[in-house]
């Protein structure tokens, strides 16, 4: 019986070292599921470092990736260089790439990225995890490709080579070349 005591009490103690917010910050996994290829993408207005609001329905006619990533994160790091190519084979094509920050500090964590990193595509902030949450994200990077239309063409969980042959053409053929 006090072995029984003993272990429920390390349990109660222990508990909170092991869940989600002790882990990887204090926002818990998002409750609702990733939006769906084939319905529409949910419009969101998030800041830009310049403090400009970026609206997703204003991109309409335009291939959009919009990609979910953390500072924190290697392999959101590791496929940026990738994504910095793909928005330069794609220029003067209608397409845009977002890249929307989920941290709390996300601003001061990407400015200091930034000095060591060199990006022309537009970073968003998404400090409060309102759009994560809205399109179900809680693996990073996690990526929806939304056609002209505004319907999600693709999900990717996870880093790929935004450059490769065969990503390009896929993205060349969504903008309709």
């Amino acid at each position: 019986m006090r072995i029984s005591l003993v272990i429920l009490g390390c349990a109660i103690f222990l508990h909170p070292l092991f869940s989600p917010a002790f882990a990887g910050g204090s926002r818990p996994e998002p409750k609702t599921t990733a939006v769906a290829k084939g319905t529409l993408a949910p419009d969101f207005a998030l800041k830009n470092l310049q403090g400009k609001t970026v609206e997703l329905s204003s991109f309409r006619g335009q291939v959009v990736l919009v990609n979910f990533w953390a500072t924190w994160c290697p392999p959101c790091l590791e496929e940026m260089p990738s994504m910095e190519k793909l928005q330069t084979l794609m220029a003067g094509e209608k397409f845009v790439l977002l890249a929307i920050n989920v941290e709390e500090d996300g601003e001061e964590n990407v400015k200091h990225f930034l000095k060591k990193n060199r990006h022309t595509f537009p970073i968003l902030l998404d400090s409060e995890a309102e759009v994560q949450a809205r399109y179900g994200v809680y693996r990073f990077p996690e990526t929806f490709v939304v056609g002209k239309d505004g319907i999600v063409t693709d999900h990717i969980i996870g880093a790929i080579d935004w450059a490769s042959e065969d990503t390009v053409k896929y993205f060349k053929k969504l903008v309709g070349r």
